[in-house]
């Protein structure tokens, strides 16, 4: 098994207005694209962000290799209880997901 973040060139999260938060994961090439994808559903975004699975959409970006990852924002951007006022924490976990 290995960490998410070991096997793809990049992943990254960040604020889609004050919403929304995106994570971008680059994939190596187009194999690991598929195989990625095949682990990484709604499901599994929910249960590890604990977002509704309708609120959540997936994108996949075949001529760049990526999958990009949308959900609202528990609270909105720069709210007295927003811990990652840039969204850029979100990417950790995904990152240290075993496939």
């Amino acid at each position: 098994m290995y960490e998410l973040g070991s096997i793809v060139k990049n992943i990254r999260s960040k604020n889609a207005g004050p919403f929304w938060v995106t994570i971008d994961i680059f994939c190596l090439d187009a194999e690991s694209l598929k195989v990625i994808l095949k682990k990484i559903d709604v499901d599994l975004i929910s249960t590890i962000f604990k977002i509704n699975k309708r609120k959540i959409k997936i994108f996949k970006i075949d001529n760049l290799n990526v999958i990009k990852i949308s959900f609202p924002r528990k609270v909105v951007q720069g709210h007295m209880n927003d811990r990652d006022m840039h969204g850029a924490q979100y990417s950790l976990l995904l990152k240290e997901f075993l496939l």
